[in-house]
């Protein structure tokens, strides 16, 4: 096979973005009409009146299904082409020698662009503790990458404005760095299991992502949203169904008063019911503005949120092959005790 020419490249460079501009006009006149669309699929085409509760719930499922999914495109391909800049090894290499509060700081910032979830802890985690990164570093990354969660961060921007997104993502970096420097002040590091740091690490070698040419980058964004929204939309389907129906048929003053700011117990209830729900980002956030809109605190939903992508029963018994169980209990109480401070503040301030 003749070896490609170097304007090969650029030919296909400039091809894959031509697709994406117009790609990404079809993307912006398909937003545009969302909401005229669902209003004409409901009260014109299905004949539905516009004061029933029916109505309501499928005018919303309507309208925040395609725009969900909208928005979850555009971030995944963005994401997508992102994180060809940061594979583990560089990451790993990053963090490792950082020293505690510094190392927790930009651990949790590099949770945020990098491509981890629950599934990868272990190997992720005697990836970092064999490189040398602290535990309490470790930690802070370990909570970032799930809680703090970019598709999560762009659809709270596109639903709810850029005030909600900041607050996400502020709190939710708050309680990484807190909790990942306290759990380092424990010194925790005999409740790991003693395999873990008898397992040699790698020095990465090869795995920088520096080089790539742009062609690649823009491959990597198209594979992401291939397989990622590929997998995640039937989640994303369950949870705007959930949020049409909280939308169109529960009460507001029912939803006000176990999710309001004026009951204390709100904001615990809403964390023991968000751990065992063990949902994606995307799948969680149409139920997140299905309940603000019926009258429940900001705090409490917040609260309910970072529980549901931060904590997961699925995550603790995945980290119990590198924990012992008092390690994973504490590590379960401290970030779980930073989400109910965050919940209580901006039930107390908003």
């Amino acid at each position: 096979m003749p070896s490609q020419t170097p304007a090969a490249p650029r030919r296909t460079l400039l091809w894959r973005i031509t697709i994406g501009a117009l790609l990404a006009a079809g993307w912006a006149l398909l937003y545009q009409w969302l909401s005229f669309t669902a209003k004409w699929l409901t009260y014109d085409l299905l004949g539905m009146q516009p004061d029933g509760r029916l109505a309501s719930a499928v005018e919303f499922f309507l309208f925040e299904a395609p725009k969900v999914l909208l928005l979850l495109v555009l971030v995944v391909f963005g994401v997508g082409v992102i994180r060809t800049f940061f594979t583990p090894e560089r990451t790993r290499r990053l963090l490792a020698g950082r020293r505690e509060s510094a190392g927790n700081v930009l651990a949790a910032l590099l949770g945020v662009v990098t491509p981890f979830c629950s599934c990868s802890a272990v190997p992720l985690f005697i990836g970092f503790v064999t490189a040398g990164v602290p535990l309490g570093v470790t930690f802070s990354f370990l909570i970032s990458a799930p809680m703090v969660n970019e598709v999560a961060l762009v659809l709270l921007f596109g639903l709810f404005g850029w005030k909600v997104a900041m607050l996400y993502l502020g709190t939710g970096l708050a309680v990484a760095i807190v909790a990942g420097w306290t759990l380092g002040r424990l010194r925790l590091e005999k409740h790991v299991e003693p395999w873990v740091y008898e397992t040699g690490g790698s020095d990465g070698a090869g795995g920088s992502a520096g080089g790539l040419p742009w062609n690649e980058r823009l491959r990597a964004g198209f594979t992401a949203v291939r397989e990622i929204v590929g997998r995640v939309w039937p989640f994303v389907l369950i949870g705007i169904a959930v949020g049409a129906g909280i939308h169109g048929y529960v009460p507001e003053n029912f939803m006000a008063s176990i999710m309001g700011r004026e009951a204390w117990w709100s904001v615990p209830l809403a964390v023991l019911i968000g751990v065992p729900m063990y949902s994606n980002a995307a799948g969680i956030i149409p139920v997140v503005q299905a309940l603000l809109g019926k009258g429940a605190a900001l705090g409490t939903v917040l609260a309910f949120m970072m529980s549901v992508i931060g904590l997961s029963l699925p995550e603790a018994i995945i980290l119990r092959q590198v924990l012992k169980p008092r390690l994973i209990a504490t590590f379960f109480g401290v970030v779980a005790s930073g989400i109910l401070l965050v919940g209580y503040l901006f039930n107390l301030v908003f």
